[in-house]
């Protein structure tokens, strides 16, 4: 278990949140709605869509509050390594590990803000599938989660690794704050997949209404390169589908 020693400095935000807003505001113009949404205080996970490698730091940059973001551990290397943690960026290893998440929950219990991209990798940003991660972090602290809806870092057929050109508008969306807790008598499981479930709903109906209010298109999802060995099978009941 993490000790108050291993938590992320809060002085890191001195220096990261300067840099997020010039992200935000100066190399792109950023349109940010919803700010109300988020509670002054308290623990709050912001669980936002994830289309480009940029979604983290736009959202870091487009909330009120400081956040510690969930990063993948492969990021902490070199100098963009000292960045992420110099600023108070958590490794997260994806293997299953869980010493981020309960690091995460620590910073939590002491009021401070934890940002995830649930979905884990990079697609189409339509949350149609998220990491019970968010779920155990929800349940397990009590914090508020804030969905958070990111436009226009990557478009149409554009690569996961592309980069947007500078000054293109980008639109961050904060949601309506949700709550989840235990229901007696539940198991532990069947609390993390209802948790999940109603968080992925969240997520996935505010992407989809901030798509509507923007007129900003989630981007195509990456096409998987196809097996030339694998040929498709039917499920029980249903015709393989040979479109």
């Amino acid at each position: 278990m993490a000790t108050s020693n291993d938590l992320p400095a809060t002085w890191s935000r001195a220096w990261s949140r300067p840099v997020g807003w010039f992200l935000d505001h100066v190399l792109y113009r950023t349109v940010i709605t919803g700010k109300s949404n988020i509670p002054a205080a308290g623990p709050v996970i912001f669980a936002g869509n994830h289309i480009s490698f940029l979604d983290g730091p736009v959202m870091f940059g487009a909330a009120p509050r400081p956040m510690h973001i969930l990063v993948k551990k492969e990021m902490f290397k070199g100098f963009l390594g000292k960045v992420l943690k110099g600023s108070g960026q958590l490794p997260v290893d994806r293997t299953g590990d869980r010493t981020t998440l309960q690091l995460a929950r620590q910073l939590l219990d002491a009021g401070r803000c934890v940002g995830i991209l649930p979905e884990g990798t990079r697609g189409s940003g339509a949350a149609e599938t998220i990491s019970n991660g968010v779920a155990w972090l929800a349940l397990n602290s009590g914090a508020t989660v804030i969905p958070v809806a990111i436009l226009g870092t990557r478009q149409g057929r554009e690569h996961r690794d592309h980069i947007p050109a500078m000054r293109r508008t980008l639109y961050v969306s904060f949601g309506e704050p949700l709550t989840v807790q235990r229901r007696k008598g539940e198991s532990g499981r069947a609390s993390m997949d209802r948790a999940a479930a109603v968080i992925r709903s969240a997520l996935a109906g505010h992407v989809q209404e901030a798509v509507r209010n923007t007129g900003q298109a989630l981007p195509e999802a990456p096409r998987a390169t196809p097996d030339p060995d694998h040929r498709p099978t039917a499920v029980a009941g249903t015709p393989a589908d040979h479109h």
